[in-house]
């Protein structure tokens, strides 16, 4: 389990629903994260309707549900639960940026701020500085909506204080590094990396017990 989701009929990659928007430009386009993680970074002509917002079905009854639409999301699985409730509503054409933001910049695609002032967070060179250890290096690339992440922060916790001596633990929130993000290729989440004498040894995308992520580290 990820916090992204399967496929849809109308779950499109970023180049394809990148090319949708170009031939319905009329249509509006729903950005369903939360606030901040809309002044981030969006797409140009995007509304921010969180869908874990109070107002989301108050702000979707202004659209026309017989008129295509795009939703979007940090990596695809809000915006499928927000698909799927308007679908149930009766809108008739609702497309999904599959993998979301994450896949869109993985293309370079462009997007906008609200203050055209975008944050940059780690670098690659500061992120490569962090693995000359001598120690175990454990990444958890994660974000603080996502459920997986959640279930797996305690024990990643646990693991970090039972082998302090050995191990280090450094958790990358996503949204604060999304450029690092875009450079390393992490589309999804929650993703884990091991690293031993500066080199990967182990990556996980999804969720995963405990019991393997000791394993990856022996």
């Amino acid at each position: 389990m990820s916090c992204s989701h399967s496929q849809t009929q109308n779950s499109l990659s970023a180049k394809a629903f990148a090319e949708k928007l170009k031939a319905l430009p009329e249509a509006p386009v729903i950005d369903v994260r939360t606030a901040e993680e809309f002044s981030s970074g969006h797409l140009n002509n995007a509304v921010n309707y969180d869908w874990n917002g109070s107002q989301f079905e108050a702000q979707i009854k202004i659209l026309d549900k017989s008129k295509p639409v795009f939703v979007y999301c940090l990596s695809g699985g809000r915006s499928a639960a927000a698909a799927s409730k308007m679908r149930a509503d009766g809108f008739t054409e609702v497309y999904e940026l599959e993998g979301g933001m994450m896949k869109w910049r993985n293309e370079n695609l462009p997007e906008t701020t609200n203050d055209q002032v975008s944050s940059t967070g780690m670098s690659e060179q500061d992120f490569r500085s962090l693995l000359n250890s001598d120690k175990i290096i454990l990444i958890d690339f994660y974000a603080d909506w996502c459920v997986p992440c959640k279930k797996m922060e305690p024990y990643l916790n646990d693991i970090s204080k039972e082998q302090k001596n050995t191990l280090t633990l450094i958790r990358i929130n996503v949204e604060e590094n999304q450029e690092l993000c875009q450079k390393l290729g992490i589309s999804a989440i929650p993703v884990l990396q091991v690293y031993k004498n500066r080199k990967m040894t182990w990556t996980n995308t999804g969720f995963v017990e405990k019991e393997k992520v000791l394993k990856a580290l022996e």
